[in-house]
């Protein structure tokens, strides 16, 4: 199992680079609903509808694993480690999944190797 950032999910699904590395993961993942509301919003931003977006999504082998007050907390603690390296909430929301879950965490973005939260991150491109 492993923890999707929104980029990572977007990369896959828009074919971007990077997306072959996600296919690997993408029958045995997790997506925090930060992530997922990210993701739709990009989807929504260009003129789809959300609930159709949203319904495509769920036909996936992809979790979608509710934000929890425990998650939100962790992604609140670690916001003074990671505001330098510009990390959004959607950001810390990945990673606080990972460190919950203490599974591996894949994006897009190379600023998250600047961490040490002693998390694997697989970045794709």
């Amino acid at each position: 199992m492993i923890a999707l950032d929104a980029s990572a999910l977007l990369a896959y699904l828009f074919k971007e680079i990077g997306h072959e590395q996600v296919v690997q993961y993408i029958n045995d993942c997790c997506l925090s609903t930060v992530n997922l509301s990210e993701v739709i919003g990009r989807f929504a931003r260009d003129g789809h509808d959300p609930q159709h977006v949203f319904k495509r999504l769920s036909a996936t082998n992809i979790e979608f694993v509710p934000f929890t007050a425990t998650q939100a907390t962790l992604a609140a603690s670690i916001l003074p480690q990671t505001k330098l390296l510009g990390l959004s909430l959607a950001d810390r929301a990945c990673l606080s999944l990972g460190l919950v879950r203490n599974i591996p965490v894949v994006t897009a973005d190379q600023a998250w190797q600047q961490t040490s939260f002693g998390l694997q991150i697989v970045v794709i491109r």
